[in-house]
């Protein structure tokens, strides 16, 4: 057998091994071939993140619609707070200095017509209720007077507590880390949430859109973001069961408002500085300090093996004298 027909027959099998292992798939000559309506509808959907049959619900106490387009003519028509709209048009109107986009919305076959689009967003927010959650989350107003209120209530309380001598997260704390992770879980989130507001506002935009609680369908900052607030949640659920078994029913009660102040004063303080810069400096000067604070606060490892009492060293145990070896 010559080496020329050994290549021959090579160079055939691995022809054959090629054609068989391509996937030519369904043959869709037209599969792109779209009307330049479902381009115009494809690139506003990239754009404002939403486009024909998206659901908002009002949160304004009315919307006027107008009847028809280009007339704008507005009739007493309207949509109310708590009612669920469709978009059933858009349309561009580069007459209107005001905004150039209107929005045909429907409540139904007989209430619907044009609204523009800054309008509509202002007093409506997506039909979901993580979009809603994060609207009033968002209000400016909102914020600065929960910081004054939990600015003046944190101070009170740390003030009473202190005075009482009771327990509180960092200062008195008790032998369990849940609750320093749940403060600095809570600080490096607002920190990560106004750092997506400054730098990646667009994506936060379409996420606001089209929210999602599963972390790994979500680009990474987003799904950092998004894994954080799971964590808070778990972390919260185990300080809380750590706590009830460390302190009386009304020392955890102290305890526990205390530790929602902080986390309160925690949120405020890092949502608002980190968006002058500050709140990176401040954050890693608040990791320093928590966790400096749980080193130095006594930590009891074992146990007495008689009375169940926590011992710092084996040794006689100071509450019923046996010995632990």
């Amino acid at each position: 057998m010559s080496m020329r027909w050994i290549r021959s027959v090579i160079w055939m099998l691995s022809v054959m091994l090629l054609t068989a292992c391509y996937h030519h798939g369904q043959q869709t000559p037209d599969a792109w071939d779209l009307t330049k309506q479902q381009l115009d509808s494809i690139s506003f959907s990239t754009t404002h993140h939403y486009t024909q049959n998206f659901n908002f619900m009002i949160t304004a106490d009315h919307l006027p619609l107008a009847d028809e387009l280009p007339d704008l003519a507005f009739d007493t028509l309207y949509v109310v707070r708590g009612e669920r709209v469709v978009v059933a048009d858009i349309r561009m109107v580069p007459a209107d200095s005001i905004d150039s986009v209107w929005v045909k919305v429907a409540r139904d076959q007989i209430t619907q017509g044009w609204i523009r689009e800054s309008d509509l967003l202002h007093g409506a927010s997506p039909d979901d209720p993580i979009s809603q959650f994060i609207d009033v989350f968002s209000d400016t107003h909102l914020l600065v007077f929960l910081a004054l209120c939990v600015l003046v209530g944190g101070i009170y309380a740390m003030r009473r507590l202190f005075r009482r001598r009771a327990y509180i997260v960092h200062f008195n704390d008790i032998d369990s880390f849940y609750p320093t992770l749940l403060c600095l879980l809570i600080a490096s989130s607002a920190t990560l949430y106004a750092s997506i507001q400054m730098f990646g506002a667009e994506s936060w935009r379409h996420y606001y859109f089209h929210p999602s609680l599963n972390p790994f369908a979500l680009p990474m900052h987003l799904g950092l973001f998004v894994a954080s607030v799971w964590a808070i949640i778990i972390v919260a659920v185990a300080a809380l069961d750590d706590v009830r078994h460390h302190l009386s029913t009304f020392d955890a009660f102290l305890y526990l408002g205390g530790l929602v102040a902080v986390c309160a004063v925690d949120y405020v303080v890092f949502s608002i500085f980190t968006l002058y810069y500050v709140g990176y400096l401040l954050l890693v000067g608040y990791f320093i300090f928590a966790l400096w604070c749980y080193r130095i606060h006594p930590h009891y490892r074992l146990r007495c093996g008689q009375c169940g009492a926590k011992l710092k060293r084996k040794g006689s145990c100071p509450h019923c004298g046996a010995l632990n070896e």
